[in-house]
């Protein structure tokens, strides 16, 4: 009687753990591609505080994601109060993860034309000319028209 109950009582102390754990999620939140599809989602409804905070924690997840920390310069630039400051660190942030990210060089760009610096967005053109091969693709060119529009804006 005694060995049964002992058996029994050991059952259930080494079902115990296994029960639990069995009912603990192993995957505690979404992963970083979770995050960007919503962020994405909340970028085209114009929801810049949703976009950083996902995208927030996408780069939380995987801090060396170039796309990531593109799309939240970006966030912070399309802002109705534009963050600079941010973007331009997202952007670097981008460009020294992968050096030749298109997107980032176009989007630092068009940031640059923001503060009046159309000189360092020009740069980024050239590079996009080098990394593109051409002067077709579409970073490139969607850069080179804001250059251009920026031009066509500034006194004398």
């Amino acid at each position: 009687m005694k060995n049964t109950a002992m058996t029994g009582l050991l059952a259930l102390v080494c079902a115990l753990p296994v029960a639990w754990a069995a009912d603990t999620p192993s995957n505690m939140g979404p992963n970083a591609q979770e995050h960007m599809v919503a962020a994405r989602a909340a970028m085209a409804a114009k929801n810049w505080t949703k976009a950083i905070a996902e995208l927030n924690a996408a780069v939380k997840t995987e801090p060396r994601n170039a796309d990531a920390h593109n799309l939240l310069g970006y966030s912070h630039r399309k802002q109705a109060r534009p963050d600079l400051a941010k973007a331009f660190e997202h952007y670097k942030l981008a460009l020294q993860i992968d050096p030749g990210h298109k997107g980032a060089h176009e989007y630092i760009g068009e940031a640059y034309l923001m503060d009046k610096r159309p000189a360092d967005a020009e740069k980024h053109l050239a590079e996009l000319a080098r990394i593109c091969g051409n002067q077709t693709c579409e970073e490139y060119a969607d850069l080179a028209k804001a250059i251009a529009a920026y031009k066509a804006r500034a006194p004398g």
